[in-house]
């Protein structure tokens, strides 16, 4: 079988989008072998931590013009080179399809992450919540099978999109390799040194956006003697948090650290005291899985998605209580 992908994720993501994606290809490369995975990136990649595999190939677009317009390819004139690779089954990784597949006979899958801009609308512009939502609500309806990363986003897909339940499937999201092996002791301690933290620290990992709840966490650790260790890619939201840092006085207490190396990350992970994670809403929540897989204490958000990426062995607490975390 021959099995195409939207691979736009795998070559520009760093973060949960792009780890989905190339965990998922990796694994059913390495699993489901006798297949061909072709992976449409729809211009030159910016990340290459994909999983060598002889049966893994990288597709750009063919003509120079699509070349030029990679994001009007991806929606539908994608489907010539994909009829061209003959390519039995095209699976969409993050809420997207070309229009055009069943025409083409080309069988379709597509795997939705979330709603959040249905849900809080006010993180995002009023045409980015258009074009998102015109572009799901195509996937889902055009797509032979449809897969939600948690039950969560399963009801909301059924709610907000009106899709029969008996279209989608729960396959829950895993993690990379990396975090399921112990680190050694010496390079835990390069790590250390490399980003000059202390013996002791809490983590947090995660894109710096209002959604993700990180001033609850730094409020709540205002007077403990403990340091914060946070990683992610810094939004228009980090201006109020670093504005609260700097009126409390809590420069000492807070570590900023971008562009982590995966095995430092795993590495950071296995180093904390503890993972706090009050996100007010997720798909599925990957830092939780890396954190348990990395035998880190988990404290997250009660209800929604995180009871079931936490499970019993996590503690929950209300995402806007200062207090209670």
């Amino acid at each position: 079988m021959k099995i195409g992908f939207d691979a736009k994720r795998i070559y520009h993501n760093r973060t949960g989008l792009g780890n989905y994606s190339r965990d998922l290809v990796t694994i059913l490369a390495t699993n489901f072998s006798d297949n061909v995975y072709k992976l449409y990136n729809p211009k030159r990649k910016k990340i290459d931590r994909l999983s060598e595999l002889s049966n893994l190939e990288e597709v750009l677009p063919k003509r120079k013009f699509w070349k030029c317009f990679s994001s009007i390819w991806r929606q539908g004139p994608i489907i010539r080179q994909l009829q061209d690779d003959e390519i039995d089954v095209f699976h969409g990784l993050s809420g997207e399809l070309p229009k055009g597949l069943k025409k083409a006979g080309i069988k379709s899958v597509v795997t939705i992450h979330d709603l959040i801009f249905v849900r809080y609308p006010e993180l995002y512009s009023f045409f980015d919540r258009k074009i998102h939502y015109k572009k799901f609500y195509h996937a889902v309806h055009a797509a032979d099978r449809v897969i939600a990363i948690s039950e969560q986003t399963k009801k909301d897909i059924v709610e907000f999109l009106k899709v029969s339940p008996e279209k989608i499937s729960v396959i829950y999201q895993g993690c990379h390799q990396t975090f399921k092996f112990e680190k050694t002791i010496a390079f835990k301690e390069e790590v250390r040194q490399k980003f000059k933290l202390p013996e002791h620290f809490l983590l947090n990992v995660g894109t710096i956006e209002k959604r993700k709840n990180l001033l609850t966490i730094i409020k709540s650790i205002k007077n403990i003697e403990i340091t914060l260790v946070v990683v992610g890619g810094k939004k228009s939201y980090y201006k109020e948090v670093e504005k609260y840092i700097q009126e409390n006085h809590l420069e000492h207490k807070i570590f900023f650290l971008e562009n982590v190396l995966i095995d430092e990350l795993s590495a950071l992970y296995q180093m904390a005291e503890i993972f706090v994670y009050p996100s007010v809403f997720e798909g599925f929540g990957i830092p939780i899985i890396e954190a348990l897989f990395s035998k880190t204490p988990v404290i997250t958000t009660k209800g929604g998605v995180f009871p079931e990426a936490g499970g019993e062995a996590s503690l929950y607490v209300d995402a806007t209580d200062i207090t209670d975390l």
